[in-house]
C-alpha cells in the first residue's frame, strides 16, 4: 500500500531532554513527571504527546466516517484520550489507553455506530490493538 504521509522526529535526552519535528515546528521540553520520580519541572512527556496525537487522529477518524454517511459532526465536538505509563510482568513497561468521546447533538445510537467505525478506521487504534511491528536499527 502507498505511504501518504512521513514525518520524523528526534528526542534527545530521554523522558527528560527535547523533541523536534523535522520541520521545527514541534519544538517541546520534555520532563518526567513526578510519579515517575521527575521533580515535576515545567514541560511535556511521551504519554501527553500520544494522548494529543491519539485523540486528534481519532476525531479526524470520526469525521471521516460520519461525511461518509452524511452525518455532521458538531464543531465542538471532542475526544479525550487518557494514556497510562504502567509496568508488565515481565519488568518492561506497557501504556494503557481509553477514549472518551463528546458528540453533542448526535443521538447515542449514531455516535456509538460512528465511534466503531471510526475505531477501525483510526491508525493510532489500529496500532494499539494489533502488534505492530517497529523497525529499530542502529545509526
Amino acid at each position: 500500500m502507498p505511504i501518504l504521509y512521513t514525518t520524523k522526529a528526534t528526542a534527545s535526552g530521554g523522558r527528560a531532554g527535547r523533541a523536534v519535528s523535522d520541520n521545527g515546528v514541534l519544538d517541546v521540553t520534555l520532563t518526567v513527571p513526578k510519579e515517575l520520580g521527575g521533580d515535576g519541572a515545567t514541560g511535556t512527556n511521551p504519554e501527553q504527546l500520544f494522548a494529543a496525537g491519539y485523540s486528534a487522529c481519532f476525531l479526524g477518524a470520526l469525521k471521516n466516517v460520519a461525511g461518509k454517511e452524511k452525518v455532521k459532526i458538531p464543531d465542538d465536538a471532542s475526544v479525550t484520550a487518557t494514556v497510562s505509563f504502567a509496568t508488565r510482568d515481565d519488568g518492561g513497561f506497557r501504556i494503557e489507553v481509553s477514549l472518551l468521546a463528546d458528540v453533542p447533538g448526535l443521538d447515542r445510537e449514531t455516535a456509538e455506530r460512528l465511534l466503531a467505525k471510526a475505531h477501525q478506521l483510526c491508525p493510532y487504534s489500529h496500532a494499539m490493538r494489533t502488534s505492530t511491528e517497529v523497525e529499530v536499527t542502529l545509526a
